[in-house]
């Protein structure tokens, strides 16, 4: 399987789980998350995907400060109904990664590792998720910006020309290439697309 390169040099993301400690599935619970795993999930790279895992990313360091966070132990808020925007492809990736679901998720196993009504939408919340720890209350809001990484200015005539169906294999290639390094561009300035406050 062939893929961006910088795919590899992206931080991961560790938790514990103790529903897979439990059942057996990973020792210890710990679970680790890469952005390829992600992708692949999602089915494609592009800012708002890069931008569900920074997010849960850099809110669980916030969140949990050095304690590795736990997995199934994490409610999340968005401002957004579910259909509204991207809402819901950063929802499926939040999912991923913390376990949280609004109403699909495990229905949990003697009152515990209950998945379900951990993630809600249309809160009141200014920022772009809020995550909460169930055991200690503490919250923090993540705000995500990738305006502030632009595209190529090559990009949005490729994709006209790609939609239209008279692109060639070399426009097909160089629209994925600089579709990509835009996405690596966020990656490379974390400080400048993510914001975060402490509740």
């Amino acid at each position: 399987m062939n893929y961006p390169k910088y795919f590899d040099n992206i931080e991961t993301i560790k938790l514990q789980d103790m529903l897979a400690n439990f059942l057996g599935a990973f020792e210890n619970g710990i679970v680790e998350f890469s952005y390829l795993d992600v992708v692949k999930s999602a089915g494609h790279s592009c800012p708002t995907v890069a931008g569900a895992f920074l997010m849960v990313r850099e809110g669980l360091k916030a969140l949990y400060k050095g304690e590795i966070p736990q997995r199934g132990e994490i409610s999340i808020s968005f401002k957004e109904d579910a259909e509204e925007g991207v809402a819901g492809v950063i929802a499926n990736v939040v999912t991923q990664i913390t376990g949280a679901t609004e109403t699909s998720g495990f229905k949990g196993i003697g009152g515990k590792f209950v998945r379900h009504g951990l993630m809600t939408f249309n809160d009141d919340i200014s920022s772009s998720i809020k995550l909460n720890r169930l055991d200690t209350e503490k919250s923090v809001e993540v705000h995500y910006d990738p305006n502030t990484i632009p595209g190529s200015p090559l990009q949005q005539s490729l994709m006209q020309k790609i939609m239209q169906d008279i692109a060639t294999a070399d426009d097909n290639k160089l629209f994925g290439e600089l579709w990509q390094q835009r996405v690596e561009n966020i990656f490379n300035n974390v400080g400048k697309v993510i914001t975060i406050v402490s509740g």
